[in-house]
């Protein structure tokens, strides 16, 4: 099986990708004879109002049109933090705060009940909607992700070159054979994304050679003499929900950050530059039938952090922030940003509320009328399509 896209890989002069220009909505819908508030926009729905402190969210799910979860923390001015995850059942009109021991980095549910959670010292489950949690008695520790594919068989990707599977519900994990063929360096190695659609999976990782150095954002002259640096992109794939895995590696720049697939066979990848780069973000259209990739999107005043497709349906979602001037990761959040396509390839950019800023927006919902925004500044919006 072929690797679907290994981007930016070391270019020769004179090579260049074709731009692809946005239009803006509001001028189309005048055009068409519509008004502003037939327009599907985003607005905040929840916002964290505490004086005494601010929440951070590392990530979001919505299994259905109903039931929500975001999970991350509060810090308060002493600086001490409090894990906590949100959980909503009326679509997000009211959200309660539900206090978890440890840090939530990430979520997967496969149902409106069941579900897990990954933190730095290891994975998390509940089986009652997000109320109550139970910690895997031998979850792995320094996992970025996991994916069920039902509620005994799943898959736990991280650091350390480290990508288990389990088939008794956490209860034991075991690494992966294929990972004996990957020959990058365990202590740069990361596996951060996993994503199936059906049988059909992927999981993306990469090799970061160290550097020295603070932050771009820190050191802005020194980051105008730094050049981007390829690293090892690897791709773990199976067609068979997991029996077994083919691997594809490239020497590429930037990192493969997150992949959306869908049962048609479409599907989307985004990779993610540091400030050195000539762009922030690049996200490809993926046909997973034949292997092809081209580039749908890229533009050096928008960081896109999180891509979103839904089965049955051609809509696409790109969710980031605006960028100003040369460094891309700034302290300061950006304002948010949020593109829709039927193509994959025309984008268009969706009204949002002024007031929503970011470092990284996270997508979930389970269909085109039913999806959600969150933020890492603490904000979770949703889709206003009337």
């Amino acid at each position: 099986m072929p690797i679907w896209f290994f981007p930016a890989v070391r270019r020769g002069p004179g090579f260049e990708y074709q731009m692809l220009r946005s239009f803006y909505l509001p001028a189309v819908l005048a055009a068409c004879g519509l008004t502003a508030a037939a327009e599907p926009h985003w607005e905040i729905q929840y916002r964290y109002r505490q004086v005494d402190s601010i929440l951070t969210i590392n990530d979001i799910a919505f299994p259905s049109a109903t039931h929500g979860f975001a999970c991350g923390l509060t810090t308060d001015r002493r600086e001490a933090d409090h894990p906590l995850v949100l959980v909503t059942i009326d679509g997000g009109k009211k959200w309660s705060e539900v206090p978890v021991k440890e840090t939530g980095l990430s979520l997967f549910f496969l149902d409106e009940s069941n579900g897990w959670m990954v933190t730095e010292k290891g994975i998390w489950q509940t089986v009652e909607g997000g109320r109550s949690w139970t910690r895997l008695p031998k979850g792995p520790g320094g996992m970025s992700q996991v994916w069920f594919l039902s509620k005994t068989h799943g898959f736990a990707a991280g650091t350390q070159k480290r990508v288990f599977e389990t088939n008794d519900g956490g209860l034991s994990w075991t690494l992966l054979p294929i990972l004996a063929e990957v020959p990058s360096d365990p202590e740069i190695t990361e596996f951060g994304r996993i994503s199936f659609s059906g049988q059909h999976g992927i999981i993306s990782g990469w090799a970061v050679p160290k550097r020295r150095g603070g932050p771009d954002w820190m050191e802005p002259e020194r980051a105008e003499q730094r050049r981007e640096v390829p690293t090892y992109t690897v791709m773990l794939q199976t067609v068979d929900g997991g029996k077994t895995w083919k691997k594809s590696d490239a020497s590429t720049f930037g990192q493969a950050t997150h992949i959306a697939l869908t049962a048609q066979g479409s599907g989307l990848g985004l990779m993610e530059f540091r400030d050195e780069f000539d762009y922030p973000s690049e996200v490809y259209r993926i046909n997973a039938h034949s292997g092809d990739s081209q580039l749908a999107y890229r533009t050096k005043d928008r960081a896109i952090t999180d891509v979103h497709l839904f089965d049955g349906s051609n809509t696409a979602l790109l969710a980031g922030y605006e960028t100003l001037g040369k460094i891309y990761h700034s302290p300061v959040p950006g304002k948010l940003k949020v593109l829709t396509s039927e193509d994959s390839e025309n984008w268009t950019e969706m009204p949002v509320d002024y007031r929503a800023v970011a470092h990284r927006a996270m997508i979930a919902g389970p269909d085109p009328e039913h999806v959600w925004i969150a933020t890492d500044t603490g904000l979770i919006l949703n889709l206003v399509v009337q």
